[in-house]
């Protein structure tokens, strides 16, 4: 096999991998909404990331041994980012509404490759330029923004920080993951991510939760996933842009809807149309339209 076939072989499983964490990824949604009713936000966000680092340093033992000083920064970076993300979304989703919540969280599909411009200097093509606003289309029709005011209050401010976070992690993954070992990258973030969260949680003494079966339950497989999904993105993003991988984080909310049409709650048309424009626009990404002198990436 050539050395091109071995690299088109390697991205599309770097991509396929990027799908199946969309997939972990949507599916946990439901599960924190039911674990929410026994625990604090931090305290959740806490148990789940430092549970995830203890079971990526169980099964990677000796090979988390070595850590370099860039691994530590960039994944100390990683991990506040991580700890923001998380945490300010669910803090304001106790002000906003979760299609708002929705909708303002599909700002950092647009919102990469921006950043991405300031930052690196890297243009995306212009099939990942279209497959972005079609994406960020589909996002907003699937959130079905239609009756929601346009206030911008202490919630909505709130996610919009979040999303910004999100959108800096996805970027320092695809910086740092080239010249890092996977494994130690995705076990730094979850650590400071998981140990920021706690400290939160005893600064503002937030209370002690409800420890349940089904508490017990939830955080063990909220920390099964983000082990996962926080491997998955540091490997797979060795091979795949930021903005290629933007679209394609871009299904997690599709996912998640179809997990809650699954539960019971009604998608719509709007849903079923914004759904299928953002598995569109991952297909369009691919396109390519003649020749261009600026440094792409798609």
């Amino acid at each position: 096999m050539s050395s091109a076939a071995r690299s088109a072989s390697s991205t599309l499983f770097a991509q396929s991998i990027l799908v199946l964490i969309t997939f972990v990824w949507g599916g946990t949604f439901l599960v924190v909404q039911t674990a929410l009713q026994w625990s604090g936000a931090y305290t959740l966000v806490g148990a789940r990331f430092l549970i995830a680092a203890l079971l990526l340093a169980a099964v990677l033992r000796g090979k988390l041994r070595g850590i370099t000083r860039i691994e530590y920064i960039a994944g100390s970076l990683m991990g506040i980012n991580l700890f923001f993300a998380y945490t300010l979304q669910t803090l304001g989703l106790q002000s906003i509404s979760s299609s708002k919540s929705a909708f303002l969280a599909a700002l950092y599909v647009p919102l990469v490759p921006v950043l991405q411009l300031l930052w690196f200097r890297k243009w995306p093509t212009a099939g990942a330029a279209i497959g972005i606003a079609l994406a960020f289309v589909g996002l907003t029709l699937l959130a079905s923004p239609g009756s929601m005011s346009l206030t911008l209050g202490k919630g909505e401010i709130l996610t919009m920080l979040g999303t910004i976070a999100i959108a800096a992690e996805i970027l320092l993954i695809a910086h740092f993951s080239p010249r890092c070992d996977p494994r130690r990258l995705a076990f730094v973030p979850l650590l400071v991510a998981g140990v920021l969260a706690l400290l939160a949680a005893a600064g503002i003494q937030e209370p002690v939760p409800s420890f349940t079966p089904g508490l017990f339950a939830c955080v063990g497989a909220l920390a099964l996933a983000s082990a996962l999904i926080q491997f998955g993105m540091n490997w797979a993003q060795r091979f795949v842009s930021a903005t290629r991988a933007t679209l394609i984080y871009a299904m997690e909310p599709v996912w998640a809807a179809l997990v809650g049409a699954m539960a019971g709650e009604r998608l719509g048309l709007w849903g079923l149309t914004g759904g299928a424009m953002i598995v569109l626009a991952v297909l369009v990404s691919e396109l390519r339209f003649g020749r261009s002198s600026r440094p792409a990436t798609v």
